[in-house]
């Protein structure tokens, strides 16, 4: 696979993962436990809101790879 090839499913994984991380995250963000406290949201946001780097890194990492000579 070429990597222009990979980098057009990698932005697909990624639009995909920062839809599906961001509507999860404030699904939780409205727990009860979350809603109630405001040292919890503001821990809860910024782990939220950094926690989509862990899966995306792998992804970029497959995207950027070059080709292999041939």
């Amino acid at each position: 696979m070429n990597i222009r090839t990979r980098k057009l499913i990698g932005t697909v994984g990624l639009l995909l993962l920062a839809i599906v991380w961001s509507l999860t995250a404030m699904a939780f963000a409205q727990a009860p436990v979350i809603a109630e406290s405001k040292w919890l949201q503001a821990v809860y946001y910024v782990v939220a809101g950094l926690g989509w780097v862990l899966p995306a890194m792998p992804l970029v990492t497959w995207m950027s790879r070059p080709d292999p000579s041939e």
